[in-house]
């Protein structure tokens, strides 16, 4: 049962299944464990980003493509929440209509920039989806009278949603069960499903096809298969999985704007933490985002701890320094890179892999 629900993408290493297992359990318990403001935003992140990162590696490591525009998709569904949630009112229906919309847009521009773009060669693809990225941002940007311009938009939620609502008037294990703790579990369902369904996409005929597509474009094409074809539906399919990640940034946060979901520093995030995780590996969208977001979210408070326990070594403090916190971040990115260059589950892979084959060349 476990199998036919992983797709028959196994870990194929304990210590892979293990760290999974804590990252599921700690997520799905995490409004119990970590009580706060922060801690919960930062597992929210996590489970967002685990879909959006996931998304994009089936573009970059599952096809080969890389594209610049994902984080315009990822806007999109953020966007379209918002303007129907302003619009509309704070209702279901509101939020059903907004990501409808949302998900439309998204079909169209990924199938026209699949088309029009996707028989153009390496960094010809990434540098039109870059421009096209940029132009949409600076739309959303102007576009005042939809999108709020700069301010963005804030909105609210049905009435569940919202953190006023107290499902039960008593702490249940010490946790209020209001409207934010019900978001937080609304994506955490969101995210797993989502995540089990590009399981599913990617050791699928079709997803063994991106892979061939991946190794050997030509060869692929000599087989029969149109490359085209299966490269667009790739394009479309990984935009609609980032639009959806981007409803779930609005939902929580109940706001969106340009920096928001927009911002080229989010494609540069998602970047790293498919570099860390694992090019092609939907696993390592889980372990990647958890390493980066918790990194990104903590590492100047143990900075800060470290500077004020070094005081008496000036140099050492100056170098701890929480505003140094972007020097350490990238510091941990390259030993990332250089310790583990395919990734967690790569290197954790092909540990598991190692003893077998000496046993069996003995």
């Amino acid at each position: 049962m476990l199998t036919r629900l992983i797709s028959n993408d196994l870990p194929r290493s304990r210590i892979l299944a293990l760290i999974l297992l804590a990252i599921l359990i700690a997520l799905a318990v995490a409004p119990f464990i970590v009580p706060g403001v922060k801690a919960l935003n930062v597992a929210a992140k996590v489970l967002i980003f685990i879909v959006l990162v996931a998304s994009f590696d089936l573009l970059l490591g599952y096809t080969g493509i890389v594209s610049f525009a994902h984080t315009m998709f990822f806007g999109i569904g953020a966007y379209g929440i918002a303007i129907a949630s302003t619009r509309l009112g704070a209702s279901w229906g509101a939020l059903a209509t907004g990501l409808g919309l949302a998900l439309a847009l998204t079909l169209v521009l990924a199938l026209v920039i699949g088309l029009f773009s996707l028989r153009v060669r390496a960094i010809f693809f990434a540098m039109i989806t870059l421009a096209v990225a940029a132009a949409f941002q600076t739309l959303a940007s102007q576009l005042s009278d939809f999108t709020g311009g700069e301010d963005g938009l804030s909105f609210k939620l049905p009435a569940v949603l919202q953190p006023s609502f107290e499902l039960f008037e008593e702490p249940v294990l010490g946790v209020m069960i209001d409207g934010k703790f019900l978001r937080y579990y609304l994506l955490f369902a969101v995210a797993l499903v989502l995540l089990l369904a590009l399981l599913r996409i990617v050791n699928s005929p079709f997803g063994r096809v991106l892979q061939a597509i991946r190794e050997n474009e030509f060869r692929a094409e000599a087989l029969g298969y149109r490359v085209v074809v299966y490269r667009t539906l790739s394009s479309v399919i990984s935009a609609l999985f980032a639009c959806l990640a981007g409803a779930m940034l609005a939902v929580w946060l109940r706001y969106n704007g340009p920096d928001t979901s927009l911002s080229f520093e989010i494609m540069m995030d998602v970047l790293l933490i498919v570099v860390i995780g694992g090019m092609g590996t939907v696993y390592g969208s889980a372990i990647g985002a958890v390493l980066f977001v918790v990194a990104q979210s903590y590492l100047q408070d143990l900075l800060r701890l470290g500077s004020e326990a070094a005081a008496g070594l000036p140099l050492l403090s100056a170098l701890l320094s929480p505003d140094r916190w972007l020097l350490w971040l990238g510091l941990l990115f390259v030993l990332s890179v250089y310790y583990f260059p395919t990734g967690v589950v790569g290197r954790l892979r092909a540990a598991a892999a190692r003893p077998s084959k000496a046993g069996g060349a003995t």
